[in-house]
């Protein structure tokens, strides 16, 4: 995944052809798209591989199971075409293997915290010892919220420079410059891009955001 803009636009939008416009509006001003269920779900997992033709994809299905489970998902989902799958570290370390080695050269990216509300009920006690965990795995990188950007600094101070996306930026009161003085390597951005009415400026205007801080 290229680390230009700092942006990964979460395309939760569940109109196939809106979700296409979009990525070919945006594709220039973002380094990857992540998708969820709602998408695949409408779309097919054709998506996956449609949408990795134009841009990187992170395939966000928070998978959270057994081992042998976890790998049939996150083998299946890299052959159609993602570079990415995002896991929950919550289901223990050899999940979180099965994940790593399941993914061959395409990155695993394991959560640490959620960024709504509900998040600090259950995943935020046990954030730091999840992204040690993730470390000890092998994964690439790790989901801290840019909704509480004090987080991102403790999820640094322990995963070092592997990589950290910050969801929440936008819709949900995150911000993106706050996000990446944090520590950050990239805000993801879903509802207030694609649902503007004008995507590509929305994108331009947190790109030099971005910029302003880096």
């Amino acid at each position: 995944m290229r680390k230009d803009t700092r942006i990964v636009l979460a395309l939760d939008e569940t109109d196939k052809s809106r979700a296409l416009d979009v990525v070919s509006k945006v594709a220039e001003h973002i380094d990857a798209v992540k998708i969820n269920w709602p998408l695949v779900l409408t779309a097919g997992p054709e998506i996956i591989t449609k949408i990795s033709d134009i841009s990187d994809v992170v395939c966000d299905f928070k998978v959270a199971d057994i081992p042998n489970t976890v790998k049939l998902i996150v083998e299946n989902t890299v052959a159609l075409g993602a570079s990415a799958v995002i896991v929950h570290a919550f289901t223990g370390e050899d999940s979180m293997l099965a994940a790593v080695e399941a993914a061959g050269k395409a990155e695993i990216y394991a959560v640490t915290e959620m960024s709504h509300p509900g998040g600090k009920t259950f995943t935020a006690l046990h954030a730091e010892d999840m992204a040690r965990m993730g470390v000890r795995c092998g994964v690439a990188g790790f989901i801290a919220p840019a909704t509480r950007p004090e987080r991102i600094v403790d999820i640094r101070r322990i995963v070092g420079d592997r990589k950290i996306l910050s969801p929440g930026v936008g819709t949900q009161g995150g911000s993106a410059s706050a996000a990446i003085n944090a520590g950050a390597d990239y805000v993801i951005v879903g509802r207030a891009i694609y649902r503007s009415d004008d995507p590509e400026a929305v994108v331009k205007a947190m790109e030099s955001e971005i910029r302003s801080v880096l």
